[in-house]
């Protein structure tokens, strides 16, 4: 019985450590150097399973090219408007900041509540495409359970609806 006691109290430990560690935030990661648009790309998706991009399928030996491969977001009006719309709607969600904002281009962060995760998403009005090119990646870890795809997914929701 004692045994029970014992790992039970190691595990709460354990837990309140981790805990205390995310709130620390040991576990944001380091911002990116290498975000941004270049030659009408954004950066590729991850090596590993915890980004979207709508641009994976232009590099046709990436790992991750098919796994990462989410939908550009249509537009709801020109590219400007559609970019006012999506700042507007990034900002009313809890735990985004936007880092940067331009008319054909939004970074914003996404921190999460508890263990002060932070994930990285990028927004670009693709003219040649008529479209919204999206990248959206965890900074730690190999999965990410498809938090970046769900997230991505809910925005282009109400974006439709907004």
């Amino acid at each position: 019985m004692r045994i029970f006691t014992w790992i039970g109290a190691s595990v709460a430990l354990f837990a309140a450590l981790v805990l205390f560690a995310g709130q620390l935030g040991l576990f944001q990661g380091t911002q990116p150097d290498d975000l941004g648009v270049r030659d009408g790309r954004l950066k590729p998706p991850s090596k590993t399973a915890n980004s979207v991009s709508s641009q994976a399928r232009l590099w046709p030996d990436h790992p991750q090219r098919e796994t990462a491969w989410i939908a550009p977001l249509a537009l709801r009006g020109d590219g400007p408007a559609t970019m006012t719309r999506l700042k507007a709607l990034l900002q009313a969600q809890p735990g985004v900041s936007i880092v940067e904002s331009r008319a054909d281009y939004l970074y914003a962060q996404y921190t999460t509540r508890l263990m002060k995760f932070v994930d990285d998403a990028e927004f670009w009005f693709d003219p040649a495409h008529g479209v919204i090119q999206v990248r959206s990646s965890s900074r730690v870890g190999r999965h990410d359970f498809g938090v970046n795809r769900q997230r991505i997914e809910a925005l282009r929701e109400r974006l439709a609806t907004s």
